[in-house]
């Protein structure tokens, strides 16, 4: 074995995920792994997502060693620390890359990482895997795409070009991983059976809290055939129920999305899907088009119902356009779901109260509300920096575990969440023309948390 790929993803460890069991198989690294064995590589996967740390380190331990390379994100940096020590222990060469490790290359070296790998991880790793299995580590620096130690300095050697054709590219390496348990869990747990793929790489827009760290601000898609064949072939070898278009905004282009529709349909192919989007890429020809192709539910970050919020994130989107998007979807039978963010920075009650009020309107079927976090590379990392304290130590936490000196405390955002919940709920008894006992009860627990926002609105992270 040349490369064993992992991810530290230990999903019987986390107890969130245990409650909504909607696994998806890592296609990072699965996509690597299709690339490197066409390339004559010996790779090999452990799928950490069913399985345990014992057994992975066992592995590790019973070798022989060879070159380990492990994706890493913002929440499995804790795993990934310590699947990187186990590692070098039992005399790994060790390699890094995902989403995180670009913006914290001396922590994954001092981590254990003999290598980093900064962006697309395909062509880097067909170039750096025979120099680490030779031991021809004088040849790092010839690697584009990656950091490393020599001689006490960190090198980070030039940037490596992102694959400009990604139809050229192998599908993700599927039959590398036991595949049917996801399907299994999915099936057990929700009656259907999940696949998921991508049709593009990367996401063009500037939003200023999230990371471009793999695919930058490029969009690179793939040709409506070349994802009709991969769907075909998925139904034929699985028989899901429903898939997952894993795409950062699946309906960036709608000429490509009428292609693909009319590929699917030249072929006979509907089957129920989910995907994420953008409300200013959303019309009524593109949410027909969406309903046609078996949509179910169409995923909007909204973020906010603050436009000075949503400006100051550089959304490039209106509320009124969100509201607009979601009435389209429900007006084509197409469930909504909606990602909210609270604590960006220099909102106050009143952006609170105007989200409130936003939710209401817009009624989604599905919302979701986390606290912005600053991740490191990102302009609000930038922004917020001289403020940010980590709760943890950098090894065991995640940029999830900060305290931003001046914002809100997080009792505030408790009673914020509080407050959207219960008066989404009034809002729609309310259309439902039902005044019982439900609706008092939810008026007290509103006003409540209303009074109890208003009431912590001085408080800061000290």
């Amino acid at each position: 074995m040349d490369l064993l790929l992992t991810h530290g993803y230990f999903l019987y460890e986390d107890p969130k995920e245990l409650q909504i069991m909607k696994p998806y198989p890592p296609l990072g690294i699965l996509y690597i792994c299709s690339h490197l064995r066409k390339k004559q590589i010996d790779v090999e996967i452990f799928d950490s997502t069913f399985s345990s740390r014992k057994q992975l380190f066992e592995l590790l331990y019973q070798g022989p060693p060879s070159v380990l390379g492990v994706y890493a994100n913002l929440m499995t940096r804790p795993n990934v620390v310590e699947i990187l020590r186990v590692a070098k222990q039992a005399g790994w060469q060790t390699v890094v890359g995902g989403p995180e490790p670009g913006a914290y290359i001396e922590e994954y070296l001092n981590a254990g990482a003999d290598v980093v790998v900064i962006g697309e991880g395909e062509l880097t790793l067909e170039e750096l895997v025979p120099v680490l299995r030779s031991r021809g580590h004088e040849s790092l620096s010839q690697v584009e795409g990656i950091a490393f130690r020599a001689s006490g300095q960190t090198i980070r050697t030039k940037p490596r070009a992102q694959i400009r054709d990604i139809d050229a590219q192998p599908w993700p390496a599927r039959e590398s991983i036991d595949y049917l348990q996801y399907l299994s869990v999915w099936r057990e747990y929700h009656g259907q059976g999940s696949v998921s793929l991508i049709t593009a790489r990367g996401c063009p827009y500037h939003c200023r809290w999230c990371s471009h760290e793999v695919f930058g601000k490029t969009h690179r898609r793939r040709k409506p055939a070349s994802v009709a064949d991969e769907l075909e072939w998925l139904i034929r070898q699985y028989q899901p129920e429903i898939a997952w278009m894993a795409d950062d905004v699946f309906t960036i282009h709608p000429g490509w999305l009428f292609q693909y529709a009319s590929e699917l349909k030249r072929r006979g192919l509907k089957l129920p899907f989910e995907c994420i989007s953008r409300a200013d890429r959303l019309n009524d020809q593109v949410v027909s088009t969406l309903a046609e192709m078996g949509c179910f539910r169409l995923w909007i970050g909204s973020e906010s119902g603050s436009q000075r919020i949503l400006d100051a994130m550089e959304r490039g989107v209106t509320v009124e356009q969100v509201q607009s998007a979601v009435a389209l979807c429900r007006a084509h039978g197409i469930q909504t779901g909606m990602f909210l963010m609270w604590g960006y920075e220099g909102e106050d009650v009143a952006d609170i109260e105007a989200t409130v009020e936003h939710v209401k309107k817009s009624d989604p079927d599905i919302f979701f509300t986390t606290v912005a976090y600053p991740i490191k590379g990102t302009p609000y990392f930038s922004e917020v920096a001289d403020r940010v304290e980590n709760l943890k130590p950098w090894t065991t936490g995640s940029d999830r575990e900060v305290r931003i000196h001046g914002r809100h405390s997080r009792q505030f955002y408790s009673h914020a969440d509080k407050l959207l919940r219960s008066e989404v709920e009034i809002e729609r008894l309310r259309k439902k023309g039902q005044t019982n006992g439900n609706l008092i009860e939810l008026q007290a627990k509103s006003a409540e948390a209303r009074a109890n926002l208003l009431a912590a609105a001085a408080e800061v992270e000290a």
